[in-house]
């Protein structure tokens, strides 16, 4: 009798172990994210301002795969109570979006705030609020006012300052009702592609990535101050940036110290002078660039120099980890006259290396490829590089073009990456803290327009009434959500 009641004990043991390796902490976040530009529409309503995005895609439609733009996009302009519906049917605890800078300050500048703007913002906020959601805010996600873009945009150094004074305006008009902040979206991807004539405001320079990198963090660093010194002690909120960050791995042994110089190029370059306790550029790469400009002609290097006064002014503005992850590369040395594609996609072409994939790594659409350990990894590093931080995954998603609503492939993405960030918090013991899907809905997809589909929801582009219909996605990750667990059945949509 007590061999066979011990035998029940262990099964029952196994089995809540079996539960709990499924299930997320009590306290653990889902939302689901989007971005002004890529769903908002109404690019002229109003007293709203140009941003680089309209400007540039009136005049070089060519530039994206179906030569659309994002005027109307999904209308959520005008459709953000559907939006604020579809989340909260999913249950989930909090919706990341991003605030366009010149639907606020039409010119770009606090000399005029536009009360059509705030009250489209504040509507919104007060809408998820009512509802139980959290609101996220990003302040920058790619959507730089053209006014300031003529005037250098994020190579002046006058942008600092630009963007703190839009941060307060920001702040002063929501803080009392917005508890997280997103300073910046992927400063890699805001300074590389625009400065390689990939994105807007699709300049061809050799230095301009490397002026805007010093720059938009300097702008970060000084949002984060304004708002920790003149809002924080009364509305005590947090602030970070959304850091991306691919799982990069050595095509071959030989390959290790071209990985590691990827991984601070592309990645360290942004998150080493905040999080670390050194500050400045990762040092690897600074002696890189300064070698690599002196034998290129340059008097100085094309990386340029943080003062003293700057790295202080960096260091530490955080009050958690944020990170954007989707996807995985290997790393080789390029060959002679070799071509390298798309940055951050195909090649880091400043360093000479060249980025692929395994053959065992599944394919979403285009540049995404499924290795879900990636993202264990990538947590990993972080905990490695800067310590025991609080981390949130603020984008995380799967793109196909397919109008299948039961997306399995979808699913599938979702499900194993959530469980390698449960061993993450489990085995690992990282502080991850919450996810967020990206996206809500299918929208402007940048280069892919919308071609490409990332959407729990999907959005009829050719109905004027741009409506919402849920995937199969959009069910399972509901059922994540609510019961905080992997351990539920994959369902079909409605």
């Amino acid at each position: 009798m007590n061999r066979t009641r011990l035998y029940i004990l262990s099964l029952i043991l196994a089995l809540v172990a079996e539960i709990a390796c499924q299930s997320f902490p009590p306290e653990f976040q889902f939302g689901v994210a989007t971005s002004s530009y890529q769903i908002e529409g109404a690019w002229n309503v109003s007293d709203k301002g140009e941003s680089i995005w309209d400007h540039l895609l009136h005049i070089r439609p060519d530039i994206i795969a179906d030569l659309s733009n994002g005027d109307v996009a999904c209308d959520s302009y005008h459709l953000w109570k559907q939006d604020i519906d579809l989340i909260a049917d999913m249950g989930l605890d909090f919706y990341r979006f991003s605030i366009n800078w010149p639907r606020l300050l039409p010119t770009g500048f606090p000399n005029k705030v536009s009360e059509d703007g705030a009250r489209y913002y504040g509507n919104l906020i007060d809408g998820l609020r009512a509802r139980g959601i959290a609101p996220v805010v990003t302040l920058y996600h790619w959507e730089l006012p053209q006014s300031l873009q003529d005037l250098g945009g994020w190579t002046n150094p006058l942008s600092v300052e630009w963007f703190a004074d839009y941060a307060r305006i920001v702040f002063t008009l929501f803080a009392d009702r917005v508890d997280t902040w997103i300073t910046i979206n992927e400063p890699i991807f805001a300074c590389e592609s625009p400065y390689r004539g990939i994105v807007a405001p699709a300049i061809v320079s050799d230095v301009g990535a490397l002026l805007c990198s010093k720059y938009i963090m300097l702008a970060h660093a000084a949002a984060y101050r304004v708002y920790d010194e003149e809002f924080k002690p009364q509305y005590g909120g947090q602030v970070s940036f959304a850091h991306h960050e691919f799982w990069f791995e050595p095509k071959t042994d030989k390959d290790q110290e071209l990985t590691e110089l990827a991984r601070d190029y592309a990645f360290s370059r942004f998150s080493y002078p905040v999080y670390s306790t050194e500050g400045g550029w990762p040092p690897l790469l600074e002696a890189y660039m300064a070698e690599k400009s002196r034998i290129e002609g340059y008097t100085r290097s094309k990386l340029p120099a943080f003062t003293a006064e700057e790295i202080k002014l960096l260091k530490g503005t955080y009050d958690f980890f944020a990170i954007n992850h989707y996807t995985s590369r290997t790393v080789r040395a390029a060959l002679s006259g070799e071509e390298f594609g798309i940055f951050g996609i195909d090649g880091l072409d400043e360093i000479g290396a060249v980025l692929e994939s395994k053959p065992e790594w599944g394919s979403a659409l285009g540049w995404l490829k499924v290795n879900p350990e990636g993202i264990r990894h990538v947590l990993n590093r972080i905990k490695h590089q800067y310590g025991d931080l609080k981390v949130m995954i603020t984008e995380s998603g799967y793109s196909d073009d397919s109008d299948d609503l039961n997306d399995v492939g979808r699913i599938d993405y979702y499900k194993t990456y959530l469980e390698q960030v449960l061993l993450a918090i489990n085995e690992d013991k990282v502080n991850v803290v919450g996810y967020t899907a990206w996206s809500l809905i299918d929208n402007f997809e940048w280069n892919s327009g919308y071609q490409s589909h990332f959407g729990l929801y999907a959005v009829d582009f050719s109905d004027p009434s741009r409506k919402r219909t849920a995937k199969a996605s959009a069910r399972y990750y509901e059922s994540v959500a609510r019961t905080k667990s992997l351990d539920v059945e994959n369902l079909t949509a409605n």
